[in-house]
């Protein structure tokens, strides 16, 4: 296939914060795994992304633990695992010549930290030329307070979709996409 799911920062080092208890979607781990047995069955690429920080001491540490998948996923032989140091996955790796090498032209994207690491990837990803899916209901973040101002998740997750939406990415949720997947199973069913 031509498409990819990218799943970036569902690690458990977001749940050692915290600020995880203000998260949007704290079981975020049950809708990416719906994304991805969805992949799996299409055979599309699956390629985690995990945030590091090599000796900051910090949750973002390897050396510390915290650095992999939350628990309750799981990543299978052959499917990529990247380690990144920046908010998009792109930058400090070699996502894009891991897509390439596969002939991938099509990316969904879910994972933690809405606006910033899922966003700019998916932004990053657009302007390298592929078609992004965002699906915002596999995405988590946090409130942010700025200026004695607080925007809420939801509000977060609302201006990220609007300024990603049909110039970016296509904006859809798990459930869009299981019924496009059955609609595309029940069409070559009936070939």
């Amino acid at each position: 296939m031509t498409r990819a799911l990218i799943v970036i920062d569902v690690q458990e080092s977001f749940r050692a914060r915290p600020e995880w208890a203000a998260i949007s979607n704290p079981k975020i781990a049950d809708q990416v795994d719906r994304l991805v047995r969805l992949a799996r069955d299409a055979g599309d690429t699956v390629v985690w992304v995990l945030h590091s920080e090599p000796g900051s001491g910090g949750v973002f540490d390897p050396a510390l633990g915290q650095v992999r998948l939350i628990d309750g996923l799981e990543r299978r032989d052959g499917e990529l695992l990247i380690h990144k140091t920046s908010h998009n996955a792109f930058t400090t790796t070699n996502l894009q010549q891991e897509l390439t090498a596969r002939g991938i032209r099509e990316l969904t994207v879910c994972g933690i930290r809405t606006e910033q690491c899922v966003e700019t990837t998916t932004r990053v990803g657009s302007d390298l030329g592929y078609d992004v899916t965002f699906v915002s209901d596999a995405t988590a973040t946090d409130p942010v307070t700025r200026g004695g101002v607080t925007l809420s998740a939801e509000e977060i997750i609302q201006r990220t979709e609007f300024a990603l939406a049909d110039r970016f990415a296509t904006i859809a949720t798990v459930a869009e996409l299981e019924a496009a997947a059955q609609l595309e199973a029940t069409a070559s069913d009936g070939e």
